[in-house]
């Protein structure tokens, strides 16, 4: 089942966003405006990745606003996004799931604390970042806000690694293909894939 942007309601506004810069270790060293660090160099900064599953072991894939500016139109996975300064994972998580797809989650863990990737360019921006990778369980229907998602669907998780790996054509994000290689076959992945 797919799910519209924008069928609900009208769009929320945009958030203004800092994101904490850090080593290649996640140790911060700074901060900046998410709007100025996003370019062709890219500063290493604090990103997560969540693999949202419901309690029949579907997964939810989201396919990114055609506005905006990293990677736009894409399939990917359920909610990307930065914590703030001063902001765990987990609350950021909630935060950017919240305002992303209009839902709430529960059961937030960590599979892949240590994720570090720097994407090829597209259109000019590289994305530098250092992405733990969480899955959790839905709480709540997603209702996508369309300013960052044109559409979100249920889908068992083999068919959207199957589709992901088939992928030649960029319908599927790249760091989400990249987080592929190291969450296909992990114990946590396969518990939220199952029905509760």
């Amino acid at each position: 089942m797919t799910v519209e942007a924008g069928r609900t309601g009208l769009a929320r506004t945009a958030e203004q966003e800092l994101v904490v810069l850090c080593d290649e270790r996640g140790r911060p060293t700074g901060s900046a405006e998410k709007s100025s660090t996003h370019h062709a160099d890219t500063p290493l900064h604090l990103a997560f990745s969540c693999y949202i599953f419901d309690d029949r072991g579907r997964f939810l894939t989201s396919r990114r606003a055609l506005t905006k500016k990293v990677w736009p139109g894409v399939w990917s996975n359920s909610a990307c996004g930065h914590p703030m300064p001063g902001e765990s994972f987990e609350e950021a998580i909630v935060r950017r799931v919240g305002y992303e797809l209009g839902m709430t989650v529960r059961d937030v863990e960590v599979v892949l604390p240590q994720h570090l990737y720097r994407a090829p360019p597209f259109a000019g921006i590289v994305e530098y970042e250092f992405c733990p990778v969480f899955v959790a369980r839905q709480r709540s229907a997603p209702e996508p806000n369309p300013i960052e998602v044109a559409a979100c669907a249920w889908m068992q998780w083999q068919e959207f690694v199957r589709r992901a790996r088939e992928d030649v054509h960029d319908v599927w994000s790249w760091w989400c293909k990249d987080q592929l290689r190291e969450l296909h076959g992990r114990a946590l992945i396969e518990r939220y894939s199952r029905p509760e």
